[in-house]
């Protein structure tokens, strides 16, 4: 049976301001991905996600991102290796606090938004970033874009790796995501999401935007929290999963 973890961006909103009915995607996911505060999420967002994670007994993911709140953390920022190695040790840190205090820990990490797709090819913030998680805890596995630098360098240096793919975001021709500004870029219809991963899970491949057909290996399938009606498309995905006879469960 093929098994595959169902994980969901959550705790992306920033003092009165809430992006995702966190509560509902948590009965549905298998990993939370929780904004650390950088790009994203406040102290007392932490500590709700991370409640309701241990409440519902969803894995708790640092989604460590740039030091970007104005921009969501959606904008390439060229900052020194080492600068960036501290920051993200900095959300580690930070994301460690409330989960041990909800009764839970981190059980992985997955880089979120500019930072996810910069080290993806960009060596040198990969291994930052790599630095962190291995200062922090060489055992946390790491999710991110199958063939990536990012994995690459995160495997070379003995963490455990977890390829993903994505529910509600359409690919290019080269296996990357196709950029947000462009037309198409997130799918928001719960049967379009339903077909991806059903495809996903039985042949093992997603169809790019331009019709050709990439192999897709992966462990972890994820839906934004961000994405408009992202509730009614992880449900939909889940249940597609299940549907299409995966077993629907955390990799941690």
């Amino acid at each position: 049976m093929t098994v595959l973890d169902l994980n969901c961006d959550v705790a992306e909103g920033f003092g009165a301001w809430r992006i995702a009915d966190d509560d509902a995607l948590l009965t549905v996911v298998t990993g939370a991905n929780i904004a650390c505060g950088f790009h994203a999420g406040d102290p007392s967002a932490m500590r709700r996600a991370c409640v309701g994670a241990v409440r519902h007994g969803v894995a708790i993911g640092a989604h460590v991102g740039y030091r970007d709140l104005a921009g969501f953390g959606r904008r390439f920022l060229d900052v020194d290796p080492a600068e960036l190695t501290d920051d993200v040790l900095y959300q580690l840190g930070a994301l460690a606090a409330f989960a041990t205090a909800a009764g839970g820990r981190i059980g992985y990490v997955k880089p979120h938004g500019a930072l996810y797709g910069a080290i993806g090819s960009n060596d040198g913030q990969a291994g930052a970033v790599v630095e962190a998680v291995r200062q922090f805890d060489p055992s946390l596995p790491v999710l991110g874009m199958p063939g990536s630098r990012w994995l690459a360098q995160a495997a070379a240096a003995g963490l455990p790796t977890v390829p993903e793919a994505f529910a509600d975001r359409a690919y290019l021709p080269d296996g990357r995501l196709v950029p947000r500004r462009s037309p198409g870029a997130v799918l928001t219809d719960p049967a379009a999401v339903a077909s991806r991963v059903v495809r996903l899970v039985t042949a093992g491949e997603v169809e790019a935007a331009d019709g050709s057909v990439l192999p897709m290996h992966a462990r972890s399938v994820c839906v934004h929290g961000d994405t408009p009606g992202a509730v009614q498309l992880a449900r939909a995905a889940r249940a597609a999963l299940v549907g299409a006879g995966a077993a629907v469960r955390s990799f941690v």
